[in-house]
């Protein structure tokens, strides 16, 4: 721009110096003087606007950062803050607020976004930590509780909220089972049991009931408990000595001695318990529909008792109950002493002896009973300790009566 302003100069004072009169010069300058002052003007206005833009581009350099084009923004004042968790905790109680501690305890976010489980502690407290901030609703669901869930809860960006969550107990149900047995069954039971009955622990005591209202026997176990009884090491062992005693007495003379005479005379002495026991307490009870048992009766004054014991060689108990003449004991006794003649030697039978032996086995039948009755009950082993004979509030009429109480370790 100062070139082209020197050139005008120059030009005008060429237009002085060219020869002629001065007012031709004079002319000259006013004819183009309007026009350098256009150009001056011009000049001058070019070089303010050329001032204008490199201030204006300064300033925007200093805003905008350096780079061509690459204009950075102003950080904004509504931009995104970060968000900070929240939490939840709370405790479990019941209706009566008493804590429920070890329960899983569920919290569920708005569109199940945040779905959790914690368990209860044993202060029935749980806490849920690093939530966002939502909708959110707490429930429990568990074995023995009614399910229930918490309202809905919103919760705010760093909020803490506690939250106490109530539920219902369901109440436990008690059922009482009852095993009624058949009469038959039971019996079956108390006749097993008695089975393990002993005197010392070693001597049979199959035919004593300590259960006063013990359930009458079938036919099956009345011939059952003989065949037991018979065959019990005991049997063979009384009669060995039994026959060791009338050989040393020389008792039924027509059997000899030596061992031929003592073979025979413990095959009497064992068959003569055999037959007496299978007619009095096994075919004539079934035939009869009577009891072969002895049933203990344990109270009362000495002498009622005594009296019980020595009656029971005569009165049994029947299968309906009722007390009635002991036929089954009576008639096996004195038929088992019948049949004894069979096997004994020409010369020893008799009709004496047939008498003779049927009382001396009724004789010992009641001594027997009286030994049950004060002495074996507290010398007996595997008695149950329910059973200790007739209550005294018992009427002993036993009709209609068709409960019994299982022996101890009997089962159906």
């Amino acid at each position: 721009m100062r070139e082209r302003i020197a050139s005008q100069v120059l030009v005008i004072s060429l237009l002085i110096r060219k020869p002629g009169s001065l007012k031709v010069a004079a002319g000259r300058l006013v004819r183009y003087g309007g026009i350098i002052g256009v150009f001056f003007l011009g000049a001058s206005s070019c070089l303010d606007a050329q001032q204008a833009v490199s201030t204006a581009g300064s300033t925007m350099e200093s805003q905008d950062g350096p780079g061509f084009g690459g204009a950075v923004a102003a950080p904004s004042s509504t931009a995104t803050q970060p968000q900070i968790s929240a939490s939840i905790t709370g405790t479990v109680r019941d209706l009566q607020g008493a804590i429920i501690p070890g329960i899983p305890v569920t919290i569920v976010g708005q569109n199940n976004t945040v779905r959790r489980v914690a368990t209860a502690d044993r202060n029935g407290a749980f806490t849920f930590d690093d939530l966002p901030a939502g909708t959110y609703v707490v429930n429990v669901n568990a074995s023995g509780l009614a399910p229930s869930a918490s309202t809905s809860v919103v919760l705010g960006s760093g909020e803490r909220r506690e939250l106490p969550l109530m539920t219902t107990r369901i109440p436990t149900q008690k059922t009482t089972v009852r095993v009624t047995a058949t009469l038959n069954e039971v019996a079956q039971a108390q006749v097993q049991q008695q089975e393990k009955q002993r005197v010392l622990g070693f001597l049979p005591n199959y035919y004593s009931s300590y259960i006063w209202t013990a359930a009458p026997m079938t036919p099956k176990l009345k011939f059952q408990l003989t065949l037991r009884s018979t065959t019990d090491p005991v049997s063979f062992l009384v009669a060995a000595g039994l026959a060791g005693v009338e050989q040393k007495h020389n008792t039924f003379p027509g059997y000899g001695q030596g061992a031929e005479g003592y073979a025979k005379r413990f095959g009497a002495a064992y068959a003569d318990t055999m037959v007496s026991r299978m007619v009095s307490r096994a075919v004539l009870p079934t035939v009869l529909h009577q009891d072969p048992r002895y049933f203990y009766r344990g109270s009362g004054s000495i002498r009622s008792r005594i009296f019980y014991a020595l009656a029971q060689t005569i009165v049994c108990r029947g299968d309906d109950g009722r007390m009635q003449p002991n036929y089954s004991q009576m008639l096996g006794n004195f038929a088992a002493a019948g049949l004894s003649n069979v096997y004994r030697a020409p010369g020893d039978r008799s009709v004496g002896l047939t008498f003779r032996n049927g009382l001396i086995i009724t004789g010992s039948g009641a001594v027997e009973n009286l030994l049950r009755e004060f002495l074996s009950r507290k010398l007996t082993s595997n008695v149950p300790a329910f059973a200790n004979g007739k209550p005294l509030t018992d009427s002993g009429d036993l009709r209609g009566k068709s409960r019994s109480t299982l022996p101890s370790g009997a089962h159906r």
